[in-house]
Order: C-alpha cells, then sequence, then structure tokens
C-alpha cells in the first residue's frame, strides 16, 4: 500500500489526526500517545490542530511494524529512531529486510526438499 503520489510533496502535513488514523487504522489516541512519547512530531496549525504529512504516516507504520511484529516497546523504538538520526543510516529499513530475507529463506526447502523447521524464540514451548 503506497502512500505517496508523484504530484505531492510528502513533508507537506496535510492530513489531520482523525484521518491520518484512518489511514493507518489506529485511534487518535494512539497519534497523540506516539507523539507524547516523542516518536512523532506533526506540524501545528496556527490554531493549534495537528497535520500529518505522508512521512509521518510512513514513520507511524513503522512503529506499528516495530510493537505488533517486532515486540518492541515505544521507549525502544524511541532509541532506534534516536539512533538512526544520530547514525544517518537508515538501520530500521535493513533490519526489516534482513528479517524479511530470513523468514524467506527459512521457508524455503532444504536439499532434500523438506522445510527447514522454523526456530522458536528462547522460552517459548
Amino acid at each position: 500500500m503506497s502512500f505517496r503520489r508523484a504530484d505531492r510533496d510528502p513533508e507537506r502535513p496535510v492530513y489531520v489526526i482523525s484521518v491520518a488514523a484512518g489511514i493507518v487504522r489506529v485511534h487518535p489516541r494512539t497519534l497523540r500517545i506516539y507523539e507524547d512519547e516523542g516518536l512523532l512530531c506533526p506540524a501545528r496549525t496556527p490554531t493549534n490542530i495537528r497535520l500529518y504529512s505522508e512521512n509521518d504516516i510512513r514513520r507511524i507504520l513503522w512503529i506499528r511494524h516495530l510493537t505488533r511484529d517486532r515486540g518492541v516497546n515505544l521507549a525502544g523504538i524511541r532509541v532506534l529512531f534516536e539512533l538512526e538520526e544520530r547514525l544517518g543510516t537508515r538501520i530500521l529499513e535493513r533490519l526489516y529486510d534482513e528479517g524479511m530475507r530470513g523468514a524467506a529463506e527459512s521457508d524455503r526447502p532444504d536439499d532434500t526438499g523438506e522445510r527447514e523447521p522454523r526456530r522458536q524464540a528462547a522460552g517459548g514451548r
């Protein structure tokens, strides 16, 4: 699902909180929590209404992926985002790509034609 259009600037804040929440399928309160935790900084109108850009939407989707699919808490996400800013690299995209490649490789049949069993997380049964 892509939210970027060729004629739009991804930095331009255009979505009010209810629309942004609808796009990413979260409650508007969730976006306020992300802002309170320092994970988002939406633009504000002169009357203090939050406006989200397409880049903000992308960031929210990353936050959701990390919390729901990877089990990272909000404090951990804040640290990851701070590391990205300090290093000037897209480490989260690299981690995501590596994770996707690893999942694809574990689903491929081995030389005997059987699938390799998935590894179980430590402490799991």
